[in-house]
């Protein structure tokens, strides 16, 4: 119970001092660090089918756009999805969507893809991400949608998950607990890394 109560404790300083860092994230840079994604691609992963599903997600504020990246694997001929929001404690919906789709604004007034569009389930997660470490542990928001989206995905097929970073977000270690779900995959602007445990 300590153990579990320190990690917790060490995550909420961890995201407090990576969302102060992002405060810091010039336009510019932003900008800059999604051409940078969408110039890499997934081609990483291999192999990538023609019939897969990729899912990206609507950036927040200063958060990493992977909407140039969406865009390039759009143009590749992949389907694409975003996730909804379906309540607290539960896991993400994937529904599908295409550049210049109309969107709802869910939950934080994150953009959704309409829930008249149909639902799938993604092959690849674009995953955003406040740190991660080499291992693939992963620190979001706390709320815990990636991670229990992700045990439901990894229980009932084979799915990559890439955290999308900013160099600066790789960091050392990050604490986890046993319910976190590891990323596979980590793009930067400096490459792709392969995560191992």
């Amino acid at each position: 119970m300590i153990e579990q109560r320190d990690s917790a404790d060490e995550k909420r300083a961890l995201r407090a001092s990576m969302q102060a860092w992002r405060e810091t994230v010039t336009p510019a840079q932003r900008a800059e660090t999604a051409e940078a994604l969408a110039w890499e691609g997934i081609g990483f992963v291999r192999p990538v089918r023609p019939d897969a599903v990729v899912s990206g997600f609507a950036s927040l504020a200063n958060e990493l756009d992977c909407m140039p990246l969406l865009g390039r694997l759009a143009g590749e001929g992949l389907r694409l999805a975003l996730p909804r929001v379906e309540g607290k404690g539960k896991p993400l919906v994937f529904r599908a969507w295409a550049p210049g789709d109309e969107m709802d604004a869910g939950v934080w007034g994150i953009a959704e893809p309409k829930l008249s569009r149909p639902a799938l389930d993604p092959d690849i997660l674009l995953v955003p991400l406040l740190a991660v470490d080499r291992a693939g542990w992963r620190l979001g928001y706390g709320g815990g949608f990636y991670d229990r989206t992700l045990a439901e995905l990894r229980a009932r097929k084979p799915v990559i998950a890439i955290g999308l970073a900013y160099d600066a977000q790789v960091v050392d270690a990050v604490p986890h607990l046993d319910y976190d779900e590891p990323l596979d995959w980590v793009l930067t602007p400096s490459g792709a890394m392969r995560c191992g445990r």
